[in-house]
């Protein structure tokens, strides 16, 4: 039977109200998302600019009569004890996270590499074992590792940090940039080294260009793990000047009252590398999932 001109048929018109349904059930969703991620944020910045008083107000204000700024000038200020501790504390976040990043990325690109090009006896088992150490929680090597790092005297350092975190890192790095070689098409690197390159020339010239999606991927993922990390930061670190962020924002605690705006101000001021980061690089981030967990 033939359908009146300028008519769908009814099947296409159910599952046309049927996929427009879930399209919107997924909108609804994302807007659910989106207001469950930004509101924290939003109450901690609006907490941040108030009066240690305003902030103790119940019902709570949801903005205060007179915003004031005072307590990102105290911890921007190094002339008072607050301002050079918050300042020295951001530093020792920033250059843990740094180097920690960095080594992350020199290790695990020849690592990921040499999974995905070459084939060697335990190849499988010796890549399913670094990513076992995922499988269990960080606070059960929170003891063994504490008891090597007084072992080798680096309690105390920085050192012990950036070796914890990379051993926390490594694994999902590798996997992530293995990923991403995979679908890479080894026929680039054999053109290069039929034109006269080494391997290591057809790596650099060919590969690394290709692959630098996956490697700032990579670089996000160390920089966040190591800048966040606070229950190994807080065991080996004890001395005031050696002290990271999420450990030292903790001096806005103390046994009779708390600074609320300060610690809402300290905390904003924390988060706000790691949201211009995701931000400037989140293309990369998003296009190396998505490359390396589909093999073409």
């Amino acid at each position: 039977m033939s359908t009146i001109a300028g008519t769908a048929p009814r099947g296409q018109t159910r599952r046309r109200i049927r996929v427009d349904g879930w399209r919107w059930a997924g909108r609804i969703f994302l807007v659910f998302m989106l207001l469950y991620t930004a509101l924290p944020m939003i109450w901690m910045l609006i907490t941040s600019i108030k009066s240690g008083f305003a902030a103790m107000q119940f019902p709570p204000q949801w903005w205060p009569d007179e915003p004031t700024l005072a307590s990102y000038q105290k911890l921007l200020d190094p002339q008072n004890s607050v301002g050079q501790d918050f300042l020295r504390f951001f530093w020792n976040s920033l250059f843990v996270s740094t180097v920690t990043t960095i080594l992350s990325v020199i290790v695990a690109v020849p690592a990921a590499y040499a999974f995905s090009r070459f084939r060697f006896p335990g190849r499988n088992f010796l890549f399913f074992a670094v990513l076992l150490r995922n499988m269990f929680p960080a606070v059960i090597f929170l003891v063994p590792l504490f008891i090597l790092m007084r072992m080798l005297g680096l309690v105390n350092t920085h050192g012990s940090l950036i070796l914890t975190y990379l051993t926390f890192g490594l694994p999902l790095a590798i996997w992530l940039l293995k990923g991403f070689y995979d679908n890479i098409p080894v026929q680039l690197e054999q053109a290069a080294r039929i034109d006269g390159a080494t391997r290591f020339q057809a790596f650099i010239l060919i590969v690394m260009p290709l692959s630098t999606p996956g490697i700032i991927a990579t670089a996000i993922y160390s920089f966040i793990g190591a800048w966040n990390e606070y229950i190994y930061a807080y065991t080996f670190l004890s001395k005031n000047e050696q002290l990271t962020l999420p450990v030292g924002i903790q001096r806005f605690f103390s046994e009779n009252t708390t600074d609320f705006p300060g610690l809402m101000a300290a905390s904003f001021m924390m988060s706000v590398p790691v949201v211009v980061l995701f931000l400037v690089l989140q293309r990369y981030f998003v296009r190396a999932l998505t490359e390396g967990a589909v093999k073409h």
